[in-house]
């Protein structure tokens, strides 16, 4: 019975990704929006398997830098679209547009709808556990590090929208900002998983057929992703021709939900079974990645595409997305300083995120800039005492998840370990 309902989800994702390698090992070229509905989905399908192996992966990697890798594993897909803009614009200038878009995309719907809805479920879930209303979701004292890494490749990255673009000794910077971080995870414990679904049932096979069942997962989504990732690119591109549709925004919105949406989903599962801190932490460590790994290989994608090393140079349309992600993710910072995410930052992040779809003007991408800038001020101001000691949390020892945090304003602190579940 366990293998088979092992193999059930399993099945099922591999048959979501055939029509698509049968397409693209078949030399076919079909009509755009055919197109990119088939390599969409088996971007999908690959998104959740590769999830499940990682989790899986964490029974015989332990410590907090199997976590940090992981969670780079589980963002490979979105990483692949982009780094295919990014490598084509060397060639090709007009895809640097293409590769920005994904970019300020993928974090603006990680921060703006991922983390919100998070915070917005574990609250309700609470009150209806305890019948009490509160008002913060309150982190595990360990994810001030991962949150200090953020503050400090926030601050680096603003000379992207100062200087007009992602330069190469920039990008070099913020890859050894992502080593150092990978360093500092190695040394931070981690708990003992606790896995769910599909990634459960992985991890309790014995170890040599667990083993091999996830390497062989890691190389069959690795290989759907890279067969689908540049047919699937083309594809929002083409698509967004053909329907008269701004292809720049199809690029933005649609890629990242596509490849992003196994980690909302296994977040938001977090959050459903009680466990709101491990989820934001889980989407703190993905915006870590993005902000740095994600930045940083864009320059050397372009490189190595051809287009030198003068790195990616922005039009003013993608200066105003790079001002606008920027002042986004000030305010996430600033609103989780305390470690706690209170109820109006969500609100305030996943409505302000609805509004640039209704007013998507550049008049109206500043007056967002001023409005995410104004609240973050105030987070800042509220929370300044624990400022210095974010920012010095990266390069301070003795800081690990699980370390008390007492719960405030009716949240619950979280009482088991830090985990990783995936989707079941």
């Amino acid at each position: 019975m366990a293998p088979a309902r092992l193999l059930r989800p399993l099945l099922l994702c591999a048959l979501l990704t055939l029509p698509a390698l049968v397409v693209r090992l078949a030399g076919v070229h079909p009509a755009p929006p055919i197109a990119l509905l088939l390599f969409g989905t088996a971007v999908v399908a690959a998104s959740f398997v590769l999830a499940w192996a990682a989790e899986a992966a964490q029974v015989d990697i332990s410590g907090g830098l199997a976590i940090a890798i992981l969670a780079v594993i589980a963002v490979l897909p979105e990483y692949a679209v982009d780094l295919y803009f990014a490598y084509t614009a060397g060639s090709d200038p007009a895809y640097v547009a293409y590769a920005a878009a994904n970019m300020t995309g993928s974090n603006r719907l990680l921060l703006g709808l991922g983390w919100s809805l998070v915070v917005l479920v574990g609250l309700a879930l609470v009150k209806r556990r305890t019948g009490r209303s509160v008002r913060a979701l309150v982190l595990d004292s360990g994810y001030r590090m991962e949150l200090g890494f953020l503050a400090i490749a926030s601050i680096v990255a603003l000379a992207i929208p100062a200087t007009g673009q992602i330069s190469l000794p920039l990008g070099l910077a913020l890859l050894g900002l992502f080593a150092f971080y990978l360093w500092r995870m190695a040394h931070t414990p981690a708990g003992e998983p606790h896995l769910v679904g599909p990634a459960a049932r992985i991890g309790a096979l014995p170890r040599r057929a667990r083993r091999v069942t996830v390497v062989a997962l890691f190389a069959f989504a690795a290989a759907v992703i890279l067969a689908s990732a540049e047919p699937f690119a083309q594809g929002l591109i083409a698509t967004g021709r053909e329907l008269g549709v701004d292809e720049f925004l199809l690029v933005q919105w649609l890629a990242p939900l596509a490849s992003e949406s196994p980690e909302f989903i296994v977040a938001i599962l977090f959050a459903v079974r009680g466990k709101g801190d491990d989820a934001i932490g889980t989407l703190i460590s993905s915006k870590v990645n993005q902000w740095t790994l994600l930045v940083g290989t864009l320059p050397i994608a372009y490189l190595l595409g051809g287009g030198g090393a003068g790195g990616l140079q922005l039009d003013a349309r993608q200066i105003e997305e790079f001002v606008l992600t920027a002042a986004q993710t000030l305010l996430g910072v600033a609103a989780l300083l305390a470690l706690r995410f209170p109820r109006w930052a969500a609100w305030s992040l996943l409505g302000l995120f609805a509004v640039q779809f209704v007013l998507p003007g550049q008049e109206a991408r500043y007056v967002l800039c001023g409005v995410y800038l104004a609240l973050a001020l105030a987070a800042l101001v509220r929370n300044r005492r624990h400022i210095v000691p974010t920012l010095a949390a990266p390069f301070r020892r003795g800081i690990s998840r699980g370390d008390a945090q007492p719960a405030t304003q009716g949240t619950p602190s979280t009482a088991e370990p830090p985990s990783r579940s995936a989707a079941s």
